[in-house]
């Protein structure tokens, strides 16, 4: 059997799947099984999928109706679970592609370091390879805590990551969460001491050219409030307050990021109740935020701005005021 399966969800974009299914069964680790999930694709990649699984017998295919991307990862994790002895689990979307020794690099890089998990880097590109340095190539051992708080996107995403089989025991994705990495992933990444990380960008995120304008803002996106209360808990019951004093931050500062995108999209008027939803999640995380000592008035200035703008006034003219009356500084706000 197969040492590692690769799982791929598909749906649409079908001129980008042969490109997705042909680095992977062109990697240079042969020992390989590729599980593509059509989920309910409305185009011909269910046929484009077949067609595959007829030249190669290390493809294997899962046609269901369309339930969404965690839906798809489920199906191909408990296919695995069921009809394979592999000992690793690699996930691949499907209009992305990866350099031909990425499987063999990361496996060698798991079994150096003796990691759970082995990481390479990623780059967007609207097409063309990612540049790769020598000196990239070369593993090296991070911590969990180290990666999370400096590599955030990296270590949030599931894709370019070799797990061991093991991370996956009885963990799965949330079926019908619009953010899904968000709900699991920092749980593989801390299910163990060490990854083995490869800073080359072997994975290859693609980036559509002909899809980069303004879009809709989807209120589903309202999903990762969910995963970042978790994992607050999480770090909570793990007693280590600079990770979550770190994730806080990044939850104050993605709320934020989602008012200015509601206010600034092309169907902004459909979203009246969602901007005043964000404004009240955005007070309260402030109000949480501000007791614990996470909020620092002059340089979270502009997000307090956004949470209340007059109550943010009158408290900047109160420290000014308090500040010429005491003949001190302090309270400026700092260059």
């Amino acid at each position: 059997m197969a040492q590692i399966s690769v799982i791929v969800g598909v749906y649409k974009m079908p001129q980008f799947l042969p490109r997705c299914i042909e680095g992977i069964l062109g990697q240079t680790f042969r020992d390989l099984e590729l599980i593509l999930v059509d989920d309910g694709s409305p185009d011909n990649c269910g046929e484009i999928c077949d067609e595959y699984a007829r030249k190669d017998s290390r493809v294997h295919v899962i046609h269901q109706k369309n339930a969404g991307i965690c839906a798809a990862r489920n199906a191909g994790l408990d296919w695995v679970f069921a009809n394979s002895s592999s000992r690793w689990i690699f996930f691949h979307d499907n209009d992305d592609w990866i350099h031909p020794q990425t499987l063999e690099r990361l496996r060698e890089a798991a079994l150096e370091k003796n990691a759970h998990i082995a990481v390479c880097g990623y780059q967007e590109t609207t097409g063309d390879d990612p540049v790769i340095q020598p000196e990239q190539l070369v593993p090296v051992s991070r911590t969990p805590k180290d990666f999370y708080m400096h590599n955030f996107v990296n270590a949030t995403v599931c894709w370019g990551k070799l797990y061991r089989r093991a991370c996956f025991d009885g963990r799965r994705y949330p079926p019908g969460k619009y953010i899904e990495d968000e709900f699991l992933t920092y749980r593989l990444l801390f299910s163990g001491p060490v990854l083995a990380v490869i800073p080359a960008p072997l994975y290859a995120y693609f980036v559509n050219p002909a899809g980069i304008s303004k879009k809709t803002w989807v209120p589903k996106r309202l999903d990762a409030w969910e995963a970042y209360d978790q994992q607050i808990a999480f770090f909570q019951e793990m007693g280590d307050m600079e990770l979550v004093h770190f994730r806080y931050r990044g939850y104050l500062e993605g709320t934020a990021e989602y008012l200015k995108a509601v206010r600034q999209a092309d169907n902004r008027r459909e979203l009246a109740k969602y901007d005043r939803q964000i404004v009240k999640k955005l007070r309260r995380l402030i109000r949480t935020m501000w007791k614990l000592g996470y909020i620092s008035f002059w340089s979270d200035y502009d997000i307090l701005y956004q949470a209340s703008s007059l109550g943010t006034r009158l408290y900047r003219l109160y420290l000014e005021w308090k500040a010429k009356r005491g003949g001190s500084d302090e309270c400026q706000p700092s260059a």
